[in-house]
């Protein structure tokens, strides 16, 4: 049987007294796309920076790729995970030119200090390219619209044909029109046959693609339920889950929006 993705067993997360994630049971397999759904503070960035090796479970045990923590080098591992976020926006330099930091995806880093090739710079440019970002060469970070330094992170991700894509709140900051150009973007990287397992975290149902079959609702640090989106994405459970009178919109044919009601 395949090793999984990633495993939580019994996964708990303590900072003093409080309990920032509680026994965390969760297991994703090859080929599978997960989403996770949360409120603010529910613990999801707290989960994904564990799975990116930053911070370490207090109790239980993780698996990441076949490396169990204590027993994997975290350095290896990360460059195995394709990371986007706007939280990492923050840290790159803002005059460095687009193709460069796809490129420092391929080194997990942030800036670009080892040594690289010509040829390494092309498939920088060509990654950008099949991510839909040819006009972004040769331009300085700083000048980007955040629809176009999202999709730069993406072809950042994609640069070390990463096994694990996380998509930590991509949508964050977009207007309608880059937040479809964005979630399309997503859509064609699920259909690629080398495609990662895919990882989106949202505040927000309506940006659950259909790829993303299975669904973790995350609450107060702890897992309220985990499934497939035909069982969980319904009104009974997320009534449940908000605790609160919502409404659902139908988006499509396979997309949902919540709302207060």
């Amino acid at each position: 049987m395949a090793e999984p993705i990633l495993a939580f067993r019994d996964v708990s997360l303590e900072r003093g007294d409080k309990t920032i994630l509680d026994h965390i049971d969760w297991t994703i397999q090859p080929k599978q796309n997960w989403a996770i759904l949360g409120l603010n503070g529910a613990g999801k960035t707290t989960m994904l920076k564990m799975i990116h090796g930053d911070l370490w479970p207090s109790n239980g045990e993780l698996e990441v790729l076949g490396g169990v923590f204590g027993h994997t080098s975290i350095p290896e591992l990360t460059k195995r995970i394709g990371w986007v976020s706007t939280a990492l926006q923050d840290w790159l330099h803002p005059g460095d030119l687009v193709e460069k930091i796809v490129l420092s995806g391929k080194f997990a880093s942030i800036g670009l200090y080892e040594r690289y090739t010509k040829a390494d710079l092309q498939a920088a440019k060509d990654v950008l390219s099949e991510m839909g970002g040819e006009r972004l060469i040769g331009k300085t970070y700083q000048v980007l619209s955040q629809g176009e330094r999202q999709l730069a992170m993406i072809a950042r991700a994609m640069m070390a044909k990463p096994e694990l894509l996380i998509l930590d709140e991509p949508c964050n900051g977009l207007d309608l029109f880059a937040r479809e150009a964005l979630l399309q973007r997503v859509a064609t990287i699920a259909e690629r046959p080398d495609s990662p397992a895919l990882l989106f975290v949202s505040h927000y149902t309506e940006e659950l693609l259909p790829c993303f079959q299975n669904v973790m609702l995350l609450k107060n640090g702890a897992v309220f339920a985990q499934g497939t989106r035909q069982d969980l994405l319904t009104p009974e459970k997320l009534g449940e889950f908000y605790a609160a009178p919502i409404q659902l919109t139908a988006i499509g044919t396979e997309r949902v929006a919540v709302y207060p009601r």
